[in-house]
């Protein structure tokens, strides 16, 4: 009984994410911006970013597809709004462990995110709740490679 009570307040916070979308707007200045598709099942987002001294400023995320993606984009702008760069690429990494059955979730005090756990129960939808964090992951690649940072 515990779990089913457990399994409908994951389902109604990701509801809450795919119809109230956090940060799901276009911000002007960004320095970086990024798109992600996930080809299998329609999936699309972009992805903006304003960083200034190494923190994540300002964060805007929009796009289209199923409530995991469209979601998990929502839970990634409020996990990493305010954030240093070292820690936004360790909780990308953490939640792709995760995902990927290498990592528990309860390791770490993860906010809105832990909703998304059950998602690796069905692999053909983790390709939809990764989507936000590897467009992150791709997208700070990019600002690495174009301005001088403290990424490592």
């Amino acid at each position: 009984m515990a779990w089913e009570a457990l399994n409908d307040l994951y389902r109604e916070v990701i509801l809450d994410h795919y119809k109230n979308p956090r940060h799901h707007e276009k911000i002007e200045p960004h320095d970086v911006e990024q798109e992600g598709f996930n080809p299998l099942c329609g999936d699309q987002l972009t992805l903006q970013l304003k960083i200034n001294s190494g923190k994540i400023e300002n964060v805007g995320c929009w796009g289209k597809g199923c409530s995991i993606s469209q979601a998990s984009a929502s839970i990634l702008t409020e996990c990493i709004y305010g954030k240093a760069l070292e820690e936004v690429l360790s909780e990308a990494s953490f939640f792709k462990e995760v995902m990927q059955g290498k990592s528990k979730i309860e390791e770490k005090d993860v906010g809105d995110l832990e909703a998304l756990s059950g998602v690796q129960k069905f692999p053909v939808r983790i390709k939809c709740a990764l989507l936000a964090w590897t467009t992150l992951e791709e997208a700070l690649r990019f600002y690495e490679k174009t301005h001088v940072s403290s990424l490592k």
